[in-house]
């Protein structure tokens, strides 16, 4: 495989979807019960369950063809915000598996956080995203208007969660 063909395929926007989607295979099942399957999905509106699920094939589908950037100010903002993102997201689950009885994790803000926390390393994949692979025209600005969609329904759905306990 040639170095160019090597770079190809380092500057995926996939790449960046892949530490999360480890952490919520690995850790999905230790989560407290309200956010198991069964229960997360339960008696959630028709429509509302529908638009989660399109946005959110949507803002991880594009990413795999999105090429990612390093050298605009626009990617490098996008970089911290996506670091910054994870970190955040990773600690909320944190938050919610080792403590899940603190006062943190029992309001709305610590329940939500698994929600709303993913907008932000969303948006930063949205700023680091240079353009896509194939000659479609692209504005970063479409997939930070479909992560904050997502970020809102799937916030939405998990506050229905929330009411509920």
């Amino acid at each position: 495989m040639s170095g160019k063909n090597l770079l190809h395929y380092a500057s995926n926007g996939f790449l960046l979807l892949i530490p999360v989607f480890f952490w919520n295979l690995i850790l999905a099942t230790r989560l407290p019960e309200p956010y198991q399957l069964n229960n997360f999905w339960h008696n959630i509106p028709r429509l509302l369950g529908i638009t989660e699920n399109i946005l959110r094939a949507a803002v991880f589908l594009v990413p795999l063809f999105l090429k990612i950037g390093f050298k605009e100010p626009r990617q490098k903002l996008g970089w911290c915000l996506y670091g910054l993102g994870v970190g955040l997201y990773f600690a909320s689950w944190m938050m919610q598996i080792y403590f899940a009885e603190s006062s943190w994790s029992r309001s709305a803000a610590g329940f939500l956080a698994p929600a709303y926390t993913s907008v932000i390393w969303l948006f930063g994949i949205g700023l680091i995203g240079k353009e896509l692979f194939f000659k479609v025209p692209y504005h970063h600005s479409v997939y930070l208007a479909l992560a904050a969609g997502f970020g809102l329904i799937h916030s939405l759905h998990a506050y229905l969660i929330y009411l509920r306990i």
